[in-house]
């Protein structure tokens, strides 16, 4: 399932034909884990004046404090010129910063170098965001959010190109198709939950005219996106294997390491066990997930700079979200020998599907839904004409 192969089934890229490239946020410090510093670094941009607070934005070519943008979709922030704003900071909401990473951002464009406002737009609950995170390890090639998702490098496929879980993303015909060869309805969910399961290196997705695979198959994907996207009830491993503080965590945790024989991670001198090996192991787009978790928490800011507002202890609620990140990637890492057993027979191929004329895709179809039911405000608290 996972090699590069020239049997000619589709491109996810024709299958799921919308995708935007991922915002790019150009400054690091309207995003972190904890919602509460952010707040406090927009509080400590507007008390500075003038080219203090100009240096405190951190400026590019794409943004300074006196660059005028609109309102982000969705979203209340004023539109007036940073070098000139006031009032409170804009609630911040949660993202997925990088793979199994939930943290929060100030959504605020006049913050952000390239926001993708199509991105927001159509990000509702029952948007599901699908990001390719290209690994040339037993990584997944793509991870799916309920969140907006602010990964780097790879394109974001949303499920659905309107609001409302309205004119899902998958090419025209495709699901109808799929429907008279496998003799059962096929939705768009399904459609995302089969590619979740059996997506290639290369990004190409095999599909089946075999209606007891599709289902296996199916099954299997939507529990993925299950545990990708956490909603609903939150996932446990059966008891005796579930992790949990066996010594406290220090108020501030500089290292961390893991003890493979005792199953436990090391946290200076706090200990969470267990922790299975392939939950330590897990890797995305070629990094260790857990590490990854743990430096975006504890590395040090430059002195001086917004950033550098943060936590001065360990939040409690960090502790929890390590315990389900430990959770979650114990679990995916039991669904791999599933995913690597879909071995796809009666396989549906690109050649037949242009037969069909579900392709080539219809150029509108890559591009984004005219959406816009609402006006939205524009620089200087003008409304924008899109």
């Amino acid at each position: 399932m996972r090699g590069v192969t020239h049997d000619d089934a589709p491109l996810l890229a024709d299958l799921m034909p919308w995708s935007v490239a991922p915002p790019r946020l150009g400054r690091g410090w309207p995003a972190g884990p904890d919602g509460a510093s952010l707040k406090a670094r927009w509080d400590a941009l507007l008390k500075a004046d003038g080219p203090d607070r100009e240096t405190l934005f951190e400026p590019t070519r794409s943004r300074t404090a006196h660059t005028a943008v609109g309102q982000l979709p969705g979203q209340s922030s004023g539109t007036e010129k940073l070098i000139r704003a006031s009032g409170p900071c804009p609630e911040p909401v949660r993202v997925l910063y990088a793979p199994f990473d939930e943290q929060w951002l100030i959504p605020d464009h006049r913050l952000i170098d390239t926001a993708r406002p199509e991105l927001w737009r159509v990000a509702d609950e029952q948007q599901v965001f699908v990001v390719e995170t290209p690994s040339e390890t037993d990584g997944p090639q793509l991870l799916a959010t309920s969140r907006l998702p602010l990964l780097r490098p790879g394109r974001v496929r949303p499920l659905y190109r309107r609001p409302g879980g309205a004119e899902p993303n998958v090419v025209p015909g495709l699901t109808d198709h799929l429907g008279t060869r496998l003799g059962t309805a096929v939705r768009a969910p399904d459609v995302l939950a089969w590619i979740m399961a059996t997506v290639r290196r290369d990004l190409t997705v095999p599909l089946t005219e075999d209606p007891e695979l599709w289902s296996r198959g199916v099954e299997l994907g939507h529990r993925l996106l299950w545990l990708m996207r956490r909603d609903g009830d939150r996932p446990k491993l059966p008891g005796g294997r579930r992790p949990y503080v066996r010594a406290p965590l220090p108020s501030r945790p500089l290292t961390l390491d893991y003890d493979r024989d005792e199953e436990t991670l090391l946290l200076d001198e706090g200990r969470i066990s267990p922790v299975p090996p392939e939950a330590w192991d897990f890797e995305a787009a070629g990094v260790r997930v857990l590490e990854q978790w743990f430096a975006a928490r504890t590395a040090e800011p430059g002195p001086g700079t917004l950033s550098a507002i943060r936590p001065t202890t360990w939040p409690q609620a960090w502790t929890s979200e390590l315990l389900e990140l430990i959770t979650v990637l114990a679990l995916l890492a039991e669904l791999r020998p599933q995913q690597r057993d879909l071995t796809v027979t009666s396989p549906i191929t690109a050649a037949e599907l242009h037969k069909a004329a579900v392709l080539p895709v219809p150029e509108p179809a890559r591009r984004p839904a005219s959406v816009l039911d609402h006006h939205e405000e524009g620089p200087e608290g003008q409304f924008a004409l899109i």
